[in-house]
């Protein structure tokens, strides 16, 4: 078998059944990451004798476990105990963390197989992956084109097949929206579901680790792995991992598809994304689900109210970051501590970290706070009511990932109004803490080239067990999921 060209648990019962060993899967990918990362940039480091050392493992029965044997990627803001974690940006380019997050140490203890670190947009701070410092990683599809961010690396990675899984973050949709334009699945966790321990933290109250995946199985194995309550990290939520949480082949009985207005202006989509929106509605229809129109009336707040509250947490979450205490430190003589922070910092960061940290600071001045950043937490509470009521009503709401298929590099770099925009159906979920999917709904020519697209389902708090069978009914019915494409 192509153990590349497969599921993880594809590879995962391969592995177990002797098919192939654990060495000779991890040596396939790696000889495809050697053979395509460069043109693609989905990797900034790459693990392999440490991999390989752990596949021997596997294959002498020292390391057991659910993921005995998967290759998995690992979104460059987790801290890692080997090579660097660097959130690509210039501020953490040699850093070595001590000690590894959680998300990635479950996964380890599961038998995972880590190959290396992803590339994406600095201090997942973006929606291309082009604020990366060492440069961002391409979309398999069309290498002139974006792979959506921030989790661009982890998406690239997952859609060319340079890892049988891989985990990234999602602030404002930096898992769903990359997920869409490349054609893979892309959870995103209710808040808490998850450990955010060892995650470098863009802003806290959002961030959330999830996994790409070729299919809804594997992801939800995936999610199984890593979720549950930490000692370490006081945001993670005391609530217990249902057993059954990955079987996702169970159905939802009485199933109700809600449908947001809000969602579906007229003239607001692509024509592909609507289409592939609309028979997808029509799909679970004849499914036997429930069409239901809910009222979601805050919508339209969502990206002002999200750009006010992430900056703001930016803002203080990097305020570490000075030269003196933590990260990069300016060679330029200083005559003051401020003039070395003030060198320290504009050397290390981007333009986009630093628009955001300006932005942050500015609303959580004084005499802006209660303008700003408390009216806005005020309205993210008026958007989670919405999803309350809706979930009363529906099971899942659908709506689309992204406006349109991936756009070109360089297109809105310019831009950052018309770039915070990609996240117009993806903000809303992580103000409210819930979670949501991204399924591959086929592609549309672009260009000459086939791009791909895909649809949303947006799940009430800790319910991904109904939402993975709810998406598992739309994977089952459609061969979205298979769709790889020529590198």
């Amino acid at each position: 078998m192509d153990v590349t060209n497969t599921t993880m648990l594809g590879v995962r019962d391969a592995v177990a059944s002797k098919e192939v060993s654990a060495v000779e899967v991890t040596r396939a990918y790696l000889d495809r990451i050697e053979k395509h990362n460069e043109a693609l940039g989905a990797y900034l480091e790459v693990h392999d004798e440490r991999a390989l050392q752990r596949a021997a493992d596997v294959d002498k029965g020292q390391l057991t476990g659910p993921l005995a044997g998967v290759p998995i990627a690992v979104k460059d803001l987790f801290c890692t105990s080997y090579g660097k974690t660097t959130a690509s940006s210039r501020m953490l380019e040699n850093y070595r963390s001590p000690f590894t997050a959680t998300a990635v140490q479950r996964l380890e203890d599961a038998g995972a197989i880590i190959l290396g670190k992803t590339s994406m947009d600095e201090y997942a701070m973006g929606s291309s992956c082009e604020t990366c410092a060492f440069g961002g990683a391409k979309n398999p599809w069309d290498p002139s084109r974006v792979p959506g961010g921030s989790s661009g690396g982890s998406a690239a990675a997952m859609a060319a097949d340079l890892c049988a899984a891989a985990i990234g973050s999602d602030t404002g949709g930096s898992i769903r929206q990359p997920a869409a334009l490349t054609g893979v699945v892309g959870m995103k966790p209710t808040y808490g579901r998850i450990s955010r321990y060892g995650m470098i933290a863009f802003a806290s109250s959002l961030d959330q680790c999830g996994p790409f995946a070729r299919t809804v199985a594997d992801a939800a194995l995936l999610l199984k792995v890593m979720s549950g309550v930490d000692p370490m990290d006081a945001t993670s939520a005391p609530v217990d991992v249902e057993p059954d949480l990955d079987e996702v082949e169970r159905e939802v009985k009485n199933l109700r598809i809600g449908v947001a207005k809000q969602y579906m202006l007229e003239g607001a989509n692509d024509p592909a994304v609507q289409q592939a929106t609309d028979d997808a509605i029509k799909f679970y229809e004849s499914q036997g689900a429930t069409i239901v129109e809910v009222d979601l009336p805050h919508t339209k707040y969502g990206i002002p109210v999200y750009y006010v509250v992430a900056t703001a947490e930016c803002s203080s979450n990097l305020a570490r970051y000075d030269g003196v205490h933590f990260g990069h430190r300016t060679a330029e003589p200083a005559n003051d501590i401020v003039e070395l922070f003030s060198k320290s910092r504009a050397e290390g960061f981007g333009d986009e970290v630093k628009r955001r940290i300006m932005l942050g600071t500015y609303a959580l001045s004084s005499g802006y706070y209660d303008a700003y950043y408390n009216r806005a937490l005020k309205v993210r509470r008026l958007i989670k009511n919405d999803f309350d009521a809706a979930f009363e009503q529906c099971d899942a709401i659908l709506c689309p990932t992204t406006t349109t298929p991936a756009f070109k590099i360089g297109e809105k770099a310019d831009d950052p109004l018309s770039m915070y925009l990609n996240d117009v159906y993806t903000v809303n979920a992580p103000l409210a803490g819930i979670a949501g999917i991204s399924l591959p709904a086929g592609t549309t020519e672009v260009d000459g080239k086939a791009l791909p697209v895909g649809v949303q389902l947006i799940g009430d708090a800790f319910a991904e067990a109904k939402l993975l069978r709810v998406a598992r009914l739309y994977e089952a019915g459609h061969d979205h999921w298979n769709l790889r494409p020529a590198l």
